[in-house]
């Protein structure tokens, strides 16, 4: 069936700003259900304004450095970037050094994330950056087994390495490594899918330069590497790794799980890169779409950057109606 993708239009460019991306730099400290506060649109109630300042209820977060530090109190902040401007302001550090925050563990666990709530009681752990790493890299393969995040404030770090991948072979690449450059050009800004995108693009058979920050380690977490490397792993399952999406639920339904690890499959196919993120909007688009020639349509306007191939299309389409009817 004819996509009509030839009509393509381009997306307007993409931008990194909280305006842009409420769900992944929001926090939305005032939306409060039971006893955890959504981070993003949709924790709100829809259609009644915010109370004033004045009648909110006062939110005091404990936290700590990773690697060690006393205990902080934070509060008043409303989204990413001013959750580590408290950070930097608790612990006397430039907001900048936090890499990213993970809930009630100092260890750089990827399913612990700080994702789409906080809990009343969570202990808030902040990653900040420590030693830097130049490495080379050689693309044997089309796919370098990496699974990219962001944290919402400009810095996209390592989050999966798949065991036996190109990188895996590379002791001193981690999970957690925020990456600042690739081949000399800065990434400080861009968005997990755009890194993505540029490691994808890189020839196979060829050498380039990754620049990378690893988190400051404390003593017991000298060495360690993440034992979670699966694409799929803990996939919605754990309240620090909620999916920040614009619009419905933060946590997928067990159809958009399965929708999204057949996408991410794909996408590794195709774009050498496992990114569950992009897979998961990606199905956000596509699971109320009546045919492909919808679905390429919406990719085009939010994704169009990516200009993604006819075949592609069609088979995400594919992947998506097959996890709708409970297909393997």
């Amino acid at each position: 069936m004819p996509l009509g993708l030839g009509r393509r239009k381009k997306a307007s460019p993409l931008v990194e700003n909280e305006e842009a991306e409420p769900i992944r730099a929001g926090l939305n400290v005032d939306g409060m259900e039971g006893g955890r506060m959504g981070l993003g649109e949709g924790a709100a109630q829809e259609g009644l304004p915010p109370p004033p300042s004045s009648l909110r209820p006062r939110l005091i977060f404990h936290t700590q450095l990773a690697h060690g530090s006393p205990t902080g109190r934070i509060e008043g902040f409303s989204n990413v970037r001013e959750l580590y401007a408290k950070i930097g302001e608790a612990f006397g550090i430039p907001p900048t050094e936090v890499m990213f925050c993970t809930l009630n563990t100092h260890k750089v666990d990827m399913d612990k994330l700080l994702g789409g709530q906080i809990g009343l009681e969570d202990f808030i752990f902040a990653h900040v950056k420590g030693q830097k790493k130049e490495v080379e890299v050689f693309k044997g393969e089309d796919a370098l087994g990496l699974t990219i995040t962001d944290n919402g404030a400009g810095y996209a770090f390592i989050k999966r390495i798949r065991e036996g991948s190109v990188i895996h072979q590379i002791q001193v690449i981690n999970v957690g490594d925020m990456i600042e450059s690739i081949n000399g050009q800065i990434l400080i800004g861009c968005r997990h899918y755009e890194v993505a995108k540029m490691l994808k693009e890189l020839p196979k058979g060829k050498t380039f330069f990754l620049k990378l920050f690893e988190p400051m380690k404390a003593f017991d977490m000298i060495s360690q590497r993440s034992g979670s490397r699966s694409g799929s792993a803990q996939l919605g399952t754990g309240r620090g790794t909620l999916r920040l999406r614009s619009k419905g639920p933060a946590t997928p339904s067990a159809f958009e799980e399965k929708a999204i690890e057949k996408v991410d499959d794909l996408l590794e196919s195709y774009m050498g890169i496992r990114d569950s993120e992009l897979a998961a909007t990606m199905v956000e688009l596509g699971k109320d779409k009546k045919n492909p020639d919808e679905f390429a349509e919406a990719l085009d306007e939010t994704l169009g950057d990516f200009a993604f191939p006819d075949e592609f299309v069609f088979d995400v389409w594919g992947a998506i109606g097959d996890a709708k009817v409970g297909r393997v």
